[in-house]
């Protein structure tokens, strides 16, 4: 892993990546959307948790169901792409720990600890949340993530009797540039960054 990829492999991620607020007319297959997860649970988690659990909502019966829990702007996005995700995080992720981290009683160091779980789960749940971003970009496809969203109405749709809660949503499909803004600017290292 020496060499850095190329110019068009970080364009494709990064430099010329982009939000999506519409999609083009195209559907996304199952096997998409499992190369998706193929990839993007190799990325790091602490303890390799893994809290990330997601919904895929196809159909446009699920599309709708989340729609009617997200604000206006948002709902339109929802019902029009192929593809919505709902990015989940499993509040007892713990209880994979022995398969996922067996060396050690990982378990345990979680039990009892609402405060260690809660930031657990979120923290690496986003981080999951951006893998699979990325993976999407790498695969060809584009995102839409977005807030604006009843989390608590969404965990009682779609993960009820669930350990679950809703972190965020993304669109997902291939995107139709009609739909964009202008790419807006960024901070630079030196405004975010500091060497000591």
């Amino acid at each position: 892993m020496a060499e850095p990829l190329s110019d068009d492999a970080l364009d494709r991620i990064f430099r010329t990546a982009r939000t999506y607020n519409g999609y083009q007319d195209k559907p996304v297959s199952e096997e998409q959307l499992r190369a998706i997860y193929d990839l993007m649970k190799w990325g790091p988690t602490s303890a390799n948790t893994e809290p990330a659990r997601i919904i895929w909502c196809v159909s446009q019966e699920a599309k709708d169901r989340l729609a009617a829990l997200a604000s206006s702007t948002n709902a339109t996005k929802i019902r029009k792409a192929p593809v919505t995700a709902i990015i989940g995080m499993d509040m007892q992720f713990y209880d994979n720990l022995p398969k996922t981290f067996p060396h050690a009683d990982a378990r345990s160091w979680f039990v009892g600890s609402e405060t260690m779980i809660a930031d657990t789960a979120f923290r690496n749940s986003s981080l999951q949340g951006a893998y699979f971003i990325i993976a999407a970009r790498a695969l060809g496809l584009d995102t839409g993530p977005m807030s604006g969203i009843d989390k608590e109405a969404i965990d009682r749709e779609f993960f009820a009797g669930t350990s679950i809660k809703t972190n965020f949503i993304s669109t997902l499909g291939y995107g139709d540039p009609s739909t964009i803004f202008d790419r807006l600017p960024r901070l630079s290292f030196e405004e975010v960054s500091k060497i000591v």
